[in-house]
């Protein structure tokens, strides 16, 4: 039996040469392994670009990856017992390495077990020395290295090609809590480690459950723009959540994508609406909190009324700030004025109703009082004669006494335009243009272009089925059916099918679903007893589509494509200390948000072939790992490198295979099979036109 002095004497494969801060040259023994190590116990292939090797020293061991192999020409042999190396001019091939150091590996003692235990830690403690040996590891110190005995580690996602296939953990608090980055060319098995690192993550969470029968409290958001994850989870249909635009199959659990335009905020409905800085958006929002006001649910309706009798009091201070031009001067501003007159009584009249005691009776008085001053220069043929300053007075000071004697309670419910309350959308051109009116100075000009947008797009049967209210939801139950209810009784994985979103509203959605898991989440945790996040992944499938780099030419502050980006851009901040992480899935990283990926700690990097996208992942990633990218543009698919916080140095992955039906719906299209015949395609071009177009057949 060998002393252990023996055994670490036979793993040893050469001797530092040189040294420097990023890169160890080291000069092979001469019967080191030419290709397959066996004094490790296993066979093994060595020596290999991006394997790994140890330097001992006092701190443990150095650990370092291969990054070039040759061989040099020596003027004398290398050989133990050869003096006279004068004596020989004969060029003899040396072999060498270079190294490039990551972390250190340490051993402690495991008291419980009464085994030695292995620890990596990320970064070099030690540098070594000129004519330190270079070690070969062994099994054991292989799956310390890539953490495959890693307590913490729970997830297995692959194995190492180039550590004896041992197996690669991750650990799910640093994968999804820190945000993770998976980028690669199209084809490179992206989409695919998408949907494995979710299902992976499940069936671990599964296995380790104290309650077997109650299924994992997980909760993961996909947005996936092109429709090819209900494929991957199709059988794990009692734990998905499918939302699709209508028409949706029941019988399949498909469910309908309802986005209540009520649950947009202020910003959003400025960008779906194109509405313009200097008169449109303040009116816009003017007109959003009256709706809103007017629906809040739990305040006293003599508060509700008040809010409606203060705004129409301010529009009788606008009229009087303008003077006589606007109620007794031309035929058109008198018109406006006998018309706002007229839908001011008949409101005070409608109001009153909802009301009991002295506030009905003072309602029931304005109303009164209004329609005297409207009926007094009303002429025959519909129009309106010149009103006085004394009437519009009257009106002003009848209005002033109703809300002299009611409180307004709304002021401590502070209802803005973000609210998530409903109201009938159908009403907001209506109002706009009413306020416009009273305001006067040109501005129905302005309001009718933005009427007729908000009109058109609550018109289109397209746009309707997902931002229309009908039928009616609950902010509660919309929040239950796209986070997941208590304990995710109703599944695990919701999938946001996009691929037939109108791309009117495509960037509004998809910034409406994150500021609402967003903001959701962050009440979550404010009213918990110990202030507990609720952990829950939204992965954004194609990003660079969403996230995009933004330009100098992007345009207004509220174009919808900026606003999706900022909505993400905040996530991708502040989203970790809620209990929200981000998956990112892009096959160009160069077009995406530099705050968003700067954001990411996390990195899966499958084939990469563009040169700008190569050099943007070098500068980002937080490792020197300059060897393990050059060869991003030939990985194979499956294979990836995973490096920064899930990881304590970075790995070179052989991704699991997932079987044929558990991958995304983004294979190659078959064009032999197809064209042989081996693989028909039936067409039915009038079934698909009555599906495109809605019409019922002929």
């Amino acid at each position: 039996m060998s002393s252990p002095i023996e055994r670490l004497s036979e793993l040893v494969i050469g001797t530092v040469e040189s040294i420097s801060s990023d890169e160890v040259r080291v000069m092979l023994d001469l019967d080191a392994p030419q290709s397959t190590a066996l004094n490790t116990g296993t066979p093994t292939s060595f020596p290999r670009l991006n394997s790994y090797v140890l330097i001992p020293n006092e701190a443990g061991a150095t650990v370092a990856y291969v990054t070039w192999i040759g061989i040099e020409r020596s003027p004398f042999p290398k050989r133990s017992g050869l003096k006279d190396f004068g004596l020989i001019d004969l060029p003899f091939p040396l072999r060498k390495m270079a190294l490039t150091p990551i972390g250190t590996l340490t051993v402690r003692r495991d008291r419980r077990a009464g085994t030695s235990v292995y620890d990596l830690s990320r970064g070099v403690v030690a540098f070594p020395s000129v004519g330190d040996q270079i070690l070969i590891p062994t099994p054991e110190q292989i799956a310390a290295i890539v953490g495959a005995k890693d307590r913490d580690r729970r997830v297995r996602i692959g194995s190492s090609p180039l550590a004896a296939n041992t197996s690669i953990m991750v650990d799910p608090d640093k994968i999804f809590g820190r945000h993770v980055a998976v980028l690669g060319n199209t084809g490179s098995g992206k989409s695919c480690s998408v949907a494995g690192l979710i299902r992976w993550s499940l069936d671990a969470a599964q296995t380790a459950l104290t309650n077997p029968a109650q299924g994992p409290n997980a909760r993961f958001i996909i947005l996936d723009p092109n429709g090819e994850y209900a494929k991957a989870f199709a059988d794990r249909a009692d734990n998905v959540r499918l939302f699709r635009v209508p028409p949706v199959d029941d019988q399949k659990g498909e469910r309908a994508l309802r986005l209540p335009a009520w649950l947009w905020n202020g910003h959003e409905w400025t960008a779906v609406s194109f509405a313009r800085p200097g008169a449109q958006r303040p009116l816009l929002l003017q007109a959003l909190r009256d709706l809103k006001s007017g629906n809040l649910s739990g305040v006293p309706a003599e508060a509700l009324v008040r809010r409606h009798i203060y705004s129409y009091r301010l529009l009788v201070d606008a009229l009087l700030a303008r003077g006589p031009a606007a109620f007794a001067g031309d035929a058109g501003p008198r018109r406006q004025c006998g018309d706002l007159l007229d839908n001011m009584a008949a409101d005070c009249d409608a109001m009153s109703a909802r009301l009991d005691g002295d506030p009905a009776a003072t309602l029931t008085d304005i109303a009164a009082t209004i329609r005297d001053v409207a009926n007094n220069r009303r002429g025959n043929n519909g129009w309106f004669n010149s009103f006085t300053v004394a009437e519009i007075e009257s009106v002003q000071a009848a209005l002033q006494s109703f809300l002299d004697q009611v409180e307004d309670a709304l002021a401590v419910a502070q209802i803005t335009e973000d609210a998530p309350i409903p109201f009938d959308v159908q009403m907001l051109p209506d109002h706009l243009e009413r306020i416009a009116a009273t305001e006067g100075g040109g501005l129905a000009g302005f309001i009718s272009t933005l009427g007729m947008r908000i009109r058109g797009m609550m018109a289109d049967p397209r746009l309707g089925q997902v931002v229309g209210s009908e039928p009616q939801i609950s902010f509660d139950t919309w929040l239950d059916d796209l986070i997941g209810s208590n304990a995710s009784a109703n599944g695990q994985v919701a999938i946001i099918d996009l691929s037939l979103v109108p791309s009117e509203i495509i960037h509004i959605v998809v910034a409406v679903l994150g500021r609402l898991t967003f903001e959701a989440l962050q009440r979550y945790r404010r009213l918990h007893p110990d202030g507990k996040p609720l952990p829950t992944t939204l992965v954004l499938e194609e990003a660079h589509s969403f996230i995009r780099r933004g330009g100098n030419d992007e345009g207004a502050p509220e174009n919808p494509a900026q606003l999706c980006r900022e909505t993400f851009e905040k996530i991708a901040r502040e989203g970790r200390k809620f209990g929200l992480g981000l998956m990112l899935s892009s096959q160009r990283p160069s077009e995406l948000s530099p705050t968003i990926l700067a954001q990411c700690n996390t990195f899966l990097l499958h084939r990469i072939v563009n040169d700008l996208d190569q050099a943007l992942v070098a500068r980002l990633v937080p490792d020197n790992v300059a060897g393990l990218l050059k060869e991003l543009p030939s990985l194979p698919s499956r294979q990836a490198v995973l490096l920064g916080w899930a990881t304590p140095i970075p790995l070179l992955v052989e991704m699991d295979e997932l079987a044929e039906e558990h991958r995304p719906q983004s294979s190659d299209p078959d064009f032999w099979d197809v064209w042989t015949g081996k693989s028909p395609r039936v067409i039915d071009w009038p079934a698909l036109v009555q599906d495109w177009t809605g019409d019922p057949p002929a």
